[in-house]
């Protein structure tokens, strides 16, 4: 099957089953949705969303996140992945958005990076999240599932290759959504170890299905390209 039928029938199933997808992280403006953002790498939504409500009661603002050490984030949220580099993050994050900012969180990925704890991937969610734009955030699920859809080039092994290759093939208005349907997918039916094929209702085009037919709970991944759990920015092969 070529890759644009495959866009095309991907497509066409979610603008038509889920139309409206939205992020599973709670926040009520730009400011809440970046930490938790920030907060919600290498870590799930579901945690996230359970120390965001204490930590915002402690610093509603960037200003009061910004006037607070490391040592004073880290008790809201020693329970997330790599509790200490994000207390330094977010300190860094609120006293940057206040004093260069105005307090704003800014619109544009080039200058949501310049902020501690912003790579390419957290920027984009911004972008696409609160300002709606074309912006193709990839994260481990975004990842595995167009590759395992075959939405992607076999060669395209880091985060930023499969971020053109998607774009390149979805209309920039689905873009936005186009995330959030990718994400879903990933994390609850096209999970990393076992995925959930027989109730997959992309099992007709899916490139992983085809391959795995007969077996497909049990996926070889001594090829399969892996983001790296230490560096969401890089890519792994596992051979074990």
């Amino acid at each position: 099957m070529r890759k644009a039928e495959r866009f095309r029938r991907f497509l066409e199933y979610f603008t038509t089953h889920f139309p409206e997808p939205q992020t599973e992280l709670h926040y009520a403006n730009p400011y809440e949705l970046i930490v938790a953002v920030v907060l919600s790498a290498q870590c799930t939504d579901k945690r996230v969303n359970l120390v965001m409500p204490e930590l915002l009661r402690q610093f509603p603002t960037p200003a009061h996140l910004g006037a607070a050490t490391a040592e004073e984030v880290y008790p809201f949220i020693r329970s997330v992945s790599y509790p200490n580099n994000k207390a330094k993050h977010l300190a860094g994050l609120g006293r940057m958005l206040t004093e260069e900012f105005g307090g704003e969180v800014p619109s544009t990925i080039e200058e949501l990076q310049r902020l501690p704890g912003v790579g390419r991937k957290t920027a984009n969610v911004v972008v696409s999240v609160i300002y709606n734009q074309p912006a193709m955030a990839v994260d481990t699920h975004v990842f595995r599932v167009s590759h395992r859809l075959g939405l992607v080039n076999r060669t395209s092994t880091t985060p930023l290759a499969v971020e053109k290759d998607l774009v390149r093939y979805i209309p920039e208005t689905l873009i936005p959504k186009a995330h959030h349907w990718l994400i879903l997918h990933g994390r609850y039916i096209c999970v990393a170890r076992q995925p959930k094929c027989a109730i997959c209702p992309l099992m007709d085009f899916c490139k992983y299905y085809a391959e795995h037919f007969g077996s497909p709970s049990t996926p070889d991944s001594s090829t399969e390209p892996k983001l790296s759990p230490s560096n969401p920015d890089s890519i792994t092969t596992s051979t074990t």
